[in-house]
């Protein structure tokens, strides 16, 4: 069978998947037959669900374009906040309900994104299956520094971290999905991930240490694990954490 070229250019953050030779340029990329443009996409090694518009010869196309010889391709990486419609949008419609499934790498993640008021499920022990079923069960979109777990065709809304650090993914999140403006610090349990609520004093005298009693008079609870919090001594340094995150 004929071999056949065509020739692909990779924007922004999806060269973080490619071979440095072949990074911010155009890369001729051979094939045989028909295939679909999703498949060479994955190939030169960019998970399906990094990517949100495909351009060939001018025109915006589907995952399921057929590539033809001497196509130039521009693939362009996901961006929640950027509305490509009219064009060909490659998965249903943007998660607006913006909840999160995290792998077991991510748990100081889970827990600076649940103190930023977002909807987090995250155990040290889920494994790559139990990921994929709970995103498509519950709408979630999954979180990941595994990239081979975002090459499995039936996930549709997912994100590879870039940074290793919890603070810069924070960051790398917020901007990602166009999440500042959601922001409300303080309202999950970072523990759990249930709703943190006002409670008054006397009803968690019993679970006090004395100079709490003492010196703090507002409290509050998370409705699901029954976790108690005050603004005690480290709440500054938690707060002035958050607000860096949300201020970049």
């Amino acid at each position: 069978m004929k071999e056949h070229m065509a020739q692909f250019r990779f924007y922004e953050e999806l060269n973080d998947f490619l071979p440095p030779d072949q990074r911010k340029e155009a890369v001729n990329y051979s094939f045989n037959g028909c295939p679909a443009i999703k498949d060479p996409i994955e190939a030169m090694g960019v998970p399906h669900t990094e990517v949100e518009l495909i351009i060939v010869n001018g025109e915006s196309v589907g995952f399921e374009y057929r590539l033809r010889v001497g196509d130039r391709v521009a693939v362009y990486p996901v961006c929640e906040s950027l509305d490509v419609l009219p064009l060909v949008r490659l998965r249903p419609e943007p998660l607006r309900r913006t909840a999160f499934v995290l792998d077991v790498h991510l748990g100081k993640l889970a827990r600076i994104l649940r103190l930023l008021g977002f909807d987090v499920l995250y155990r040290n022990d889920f494994n790559d299956e139990e990921i994929i079923r709970i995103s498509l069960a519950e709408h979630r979109i999954i979180l990941t520094r595994d990239r081979p777990m975002l090459f499995n065709k039936i996930i549709t809304h997912a994100h590879w971290l870039h940074s290793t650090d919890a603070e810069e993914q924070a960051v790398e999140v917020l901007q990602r999905f166009d999440l500042f403006g959601r922001v409300q610090m303080f309202h999950r349990c970072p523990v759990c991930n249930g709703f943190v609520q006002p409670v008054e004093k006397e009803h968690v005298l019993d679970r006090l240490e004395p100079l709490t009693k003492k010196y703090y008079d507002l409290f509050f609870k998370c409705s699901d694990c029954g976790k108690i919090y005050w603004q005690g001594t480290h709440y500054d340094r938690i707060l002035q954490r958050l607000e860096r995150i949300r201020r970049s």
